[in-house]
């Protein structure tokens, strides 16, 4: 049996998606594959229960016959880190929950996905790190990494460092346009110099990258202000905290962002509508805005949203939900499913030798004997 722990150098890279389309991809070749999030961090409230969200997506997508708390030993909420630098969780003990529950889950697999926590060095305060956790489970691990520029290579190395020998490769993901050339005719080869494997580059995809104005217009509860298409992507968030015309020289400079601010600053509503980069307004404090701003609006054709919260809890929410994506869906995992056959080595990512089932090893065996 194979284990692979995917794990990156940061947060937001992909890792759900991608661990559970080579799931699905390593199904489709005919192999059984379990799967396993020890670390849970991306913690919802569920019945009572605090829970990570992909755990519970991949027994649905995987079709997985077992427990939560098998699927998700170590809850890695907030007050277990308190309760940890406190002294009072014990690492051993953990270890030993997470070996258990480990080898009930990969019985009868010939693949086990590991899908790692927040980070590469999440869970360091119980010696439980994602490097920690691949050798705790003889598992291979593949990294990984965005990439926006040179210097982004250094935390890359760092993560190879502590990986150490268990790296089967790097796989970058969602990179953008402007930087696919640089880091395929450079920064690969310079990896590949060093017996760095690289083991794909998939490039950025905006409807995997962000959310629509109407997903987050939804998740925020929201009043629509304008009759405007609410199917634009958003990918970043800016806070109007500024006067106007400093406000205009920044949001000339961004693209696909939300700005979010207070529904009585009518003076920088109307310097974000002049901005192209600016693909909605968010205004807090169930303040609206004055009649000649919506008339703006709906002459720019940029959606207004107005929320009852304060800024801070909005732009809170509204970044976990930019964080979220749409990696929590099958759509989307199929989506990706894709862009790893498309741009990547997809034997490589799934392990040598993890392309063949045992049925198939047993079958050339018995071919073998006649």
């Amino acid at each position: 049996m194979n284990t692979i722990l995917v794990t990156a150098t940061e947060e937001s890279t992909g890792k759900t998606a991608v661990a559970l389309a080579l799931a699905r991809l390593a199904q489709q070749r005919g192999l059984s594959v379990g799967y396993m999030k020890p670390k849970g961090t991306r913690l919802q409230s569920n019945v009572g229960k605090t829970l990570d969200e992909d755990p519970m997506l991949a027994r649905e997508l995987l079709g997985l016959d077992a427990e939560m708390h098998e699927l998700e030993p170590v809850v890695y909420s907030p007050t277990f880190i308190e309760q940890a630098i406190r002294g009072r969780e014990d690492p051993d003990k953990l270890r030993e929950q997470i070996r258990t529950s480990f080898e009930s889950l990969s019985s009868g697999h010939d693949l086990m996905i590991i899908e790692g926590g927040g980070n590469l060095t999440t869970g360091g305060i119980v010696d439980l790190t994602d490097p920690e956790v691949a050798e705790l489970l003889d598992a291979e691990v593949l990294l990984l990494s965005g990439y926006e520029k040179g210097s982004d290579v250094d935390d890359l190395l760092a993560a190879v460092d502590d990986i150490g020998d268990r790296l089967s490769g790097v796989l970058f993901n969602a990179v953008s346009n402007t930087n696919f050339d640089p880091l395929d005719t450079d920064v690969v080869p310079f990896l590949e110099g060093r017996k760095i494997p690289v083991l794909g580059v998939v490039p950025r995809q905006q409807d995997l990258a962000g959310v629509t104005v109407g997903d987050l217009a939804a998740e925020l509860n929201a009043e629509l202000l304008t009759k405007a298409d609410t199917g634009e992507f958003v990918e970043r968030f800016l806070v109007g905290a500024m006067s106007g015309d400093k406000a205009l020289r920044h949001l000339r400079r961004t693209r696909d962002a939300a700005l979010v601010t207070g529904g009585d600053r009518p003076d920088l509503h109307t310097v974000a509508l002049e901005a192209p980069g600016v693909k909605c307004l968010i205004l807090t404090g169930g303040f609206r805005p004055p009649g000649a701003v919506i008339g703006k609006a709906e002459e720019k054709g940029v959606p207004v949203l107005l929320v009852q919260a304060d800024t801070l809890t909005t732009i809170e929410r509204a970044e976990d939900v930019i964080r979220s994506g749409r990696t929590r869906d099958e759509e989307t995992v199929e989506r990706m499913g894709e862009l790893l056959h498309d741009h990547a080595d997809v034997d490589a990512l799934l392990g040598e030798g993890a392309v063949e089932s045992d049925a198939d090893v047993d079958s050339d065996a018995d071919a073998d004997e006649e």
